[in-house]
């Protein structure tokens, strides 16, 4: 049956598709700014100010690492806050925003030379905390760029490759993603599928690469392959052109949306000999990079952490119910005195980290006791501020559902809570228990 309306005169419409086109028209308008919206407290646009330093952590940088968390601060609240919503929303990079990241001088961390910056560790921590702050998809970006691909050349490279790659890495003109995980094979990365084969003048590499973040649009990747004669692991500069080589974005995201996650297809992919890293020739040659890597990983949820608090901290102050501003009330105050505790312990154990790492004496448990145990924090951390900003909390406007969510996959990634607890666990004990014991007892016989 069609019906007509003065809207419509000489056309014939449905009654539902009438119904569509008003429903459209009059739900059709754009969202109100959040400010009009609601105007009782400030989004995460302007950003807060920091609020969450209360033992007076800056008290133990040195000027250099001051100055660098500073020079950060600035720029992320600056030029990142603004934007993020925006993006995170649509699940896209803000590519106009990689030179103001460039002109920070960060990228490269604690590498020397080749146009690096050679900051402390405890520099390039801050660094990670405070981009974390503001962005954690941003912190995500930076570390895949320098603390695992530009270090990687760094750690395993040839002198030819440092001078080929870091200096234009080190100033973002070129980008670079690291692959090692596979469908098939995360926590247990040591048994990839990827295989290298020796041919005339270089390898050919076949395989499968997932959730390499910076993938579909680096300009370098590096990539971990066994090779097919020694049955080891290697490693390979892979350029974006290689001819085999495709990456493509993984979908459906719900947390770190603005890094570009890839899937990444390797058939028959030729790489020269000169692309070859020399210095990765086991699986044991990545923990080089993995030990500095997880350092940053644990100061990412410090970082994400400190912008929750400082959010709450200015929200519970601005938003008004029942005649008085949330922070007025005692249930409120526990929530965030308990956020503020925990934040202070994670920076305190973070900053040891650094100095374990600094002394030579960090061992692959304490790193992984750090990261695990910081990101634990962290969930808890932000839980409480998502219940603090009450319907507020789900809202990317206001950060903390964008902190909840991105928290997420740090809790996994650079090994999940579980794995870096085992690896811990290892240490303390003697013994691995990173296989069932019923596939232990089999592999022994």
């Amino acid at each position: 049956m069609t019906v007509r309306s003065a809207s419509n005169q000489g056309s014939s419409l449905s009654h539902d598709e009438i119904e569509t086109k008003e429903r459209s028209s009059y739900f059709g308008l754009p969202a109100l700014d959040v400010s009009l919206a609601f105007p009782q407290a400030t989004p995460a646009s302007i950003f807060p100010p920091s609020a969450s330093d209360y033992y007076q952590f800056d008290d133990l940088l040195t000027p250099e690492e001051k100055d660098v968390r500073l020079r950060v601060r600035e720029c992320m609240e600056k030029e990142v806050a603004p934007i993020m919503a925006e993006y995170w929303e649509k699940a896209k990079f803000p590519f106009h925003i990689i030179p103001k990241l460039g002109a920070l001088r960060i990228a490269g961390g604690t590498i020397k030379g080749y146009g690096c910056p050679g900051l402390s560790i405890t520099a390039s921590a801050v660094a990670s905390a405070e981009v974390a702050r503001v962005d954690a998809s941003c912190s995500t970006f930076v570390l895949v760029h320098s603390s695992l691909a530009m270090l990687t050349i760094a750690l395993c490279g040839s002198e030819a490759q440092k001078q080929k790659y870091l200096p234009s890495l080190a100033e973002f003109k070129t980008v670079a993603c690291w692959a090692l995980t596979e469908p098939d094979y995360g926590s247990d990365a040591s048994a990839l599928r990827t295989t290298a084969t020796k041919v005339e003048g270089g390898w050919i590499l076949d395989g499968q690469k997932r959730w390499i973040g910076n993938s579909t649009f680096a300009d370098v990747l590096v990539i971990f392959a066994r090779n097919t004669t020694t049955n080891q692991i290697n490693g390979f500069i892979v350029k974006k052109n290689a001819p085999g080589l495709t990456a493509t974005k993984i979908e459906n995201k719900i947390g770190l949306r603005i890094v570009q996650n890839g899937d990444i297809l390797l058939k028959k992919a030729f790489i020269p000999d000169e692309d070859r890293l020399p210095g990765v020739n086991s699986f044991q040659d990545t923990n080089k990079v993995l030990a500095v890597s997880r350092i940053m990983v644990a100061w990412q949820p410090i970082g994400i952490s400190m912008g929750v608090y400082d959010m709450c901290h200015r929200y519970l102050k601005e938003r008004k119910q029942f005649g008085a501003p949330l922070a007025a009330f005692q249930l409120n105050q526990e929530k965030l005195v308990r956020m503020l505790g925990n934040v202070q312990a994670m920076t305190l154990v973070g900053w040891r980290l650094c100095k374990l790492y600094e002394n030579g004496k960090m061992t692959p448990g304490h790193a992984s006791l750090g990261k695990s145990w910081i990101s634990l924090k962290a969930r808890e951390t932000v839980a409480l501020g998502r219940e603090l900003l009450g319907g507020n909390g789900i809202l990317a406007d206001f950060l903390i559902a964008k902190a909840f969510c991105d928290l997420e996959p740090i809790y996994t990634y650079e090994g999940t809570y579980d794995i870096n607890s085992l690896v811990t666990g290892r240490e303390i004990t003697g013994v691995a228990s990173f296989k069932p014991a019923a596939l232990r007892q089999r592999s022994r016989m």
